[in-house]
């Protein structure tokens, strides 16, 4: 049986992302650490194509995730990974990577393949007042109170503000909850715990 007869079996003939039935193609990583129908997987055009150009995504496309990345297939496996993580700042894939599991060789390789990324794009990178640089999901506490403008809301000094999301476009700009409400906070104000 050929690659794409076995794969579109194993696959039920859809994406193995997003369960797309139209437009399916193959992918396959190069130099995997495995058998080449462990390196490959079906993917439909609309995956690929925000897949392989950053500059197209759809976050929400990739809402999908969420289920795929139980795949057994280790492909997919890396390719939901890659997906989670250059989605991260978007706050919800952080919870998915966190409850995702890949066998360290498999990650390793994943990681392997996003350097290349990485390097070509000038990310915006979120720093604290001492400029310790914050990630999604780190905890952060309040350098000095802060009235929540449109509210009768003063964040108190020295309030946690846990799992924050980074603003992707605005290096000074964090959002996190405070007292159940949704805020953006500015660095500045912050220190990293």
């Amino acid at each position: 049986m050929n690659l794409e007869r076995e794969l579109l079996k194993r696959s039920d003939s859809t994406c193995e992302l997003c369960g797309n039935t139209e437009n399916l193609d193959l992918y396959t990583y190069e130099n995997f650490p495995g058998a080449e129908s462990e390196a490959s997987f079906v993917i439909c055009s609309v995956c690929k194509v925000q897949f392989e150009d950053p500059e197209k995504v759809v976050p929400n496309h990739w809402r999908c995730l969420n289920d795929s990345m139980w795949s057994t297939v280790p492909a997919v496996q890396v390719t939901a990974f890659q997906m989670l993580t250059r989605l991260k700042n978007e706050s919800w894939p952080q919870d998915l990577l966190d409850m995702m599991y890949m066998e360290e060789e498999l990650k390793t390789f994943a990681k392997s393949q996003m350097v290349s990324e990485e390097n070509t794009t000038s990310e915006i990178v979120h720093k604290d007042s001492n400029g310790a640089v914050i990630e999604a999901g780190d905890t952060v506490v309040l350098t000095k109170d802060l009235n929540v403008k449109g509210s009768s809301l003063t964040a108190k000094r020295g309030t946690a503000v846990r799992r924050v999301s980074l603003v992707h476009d605005n290096p000074e700009q964090i959002e996190g909850k405070v007292e159940g409400q949704q805020i953006v906070i500015l660095t500045k104000f912050v220190k990293k715990v």
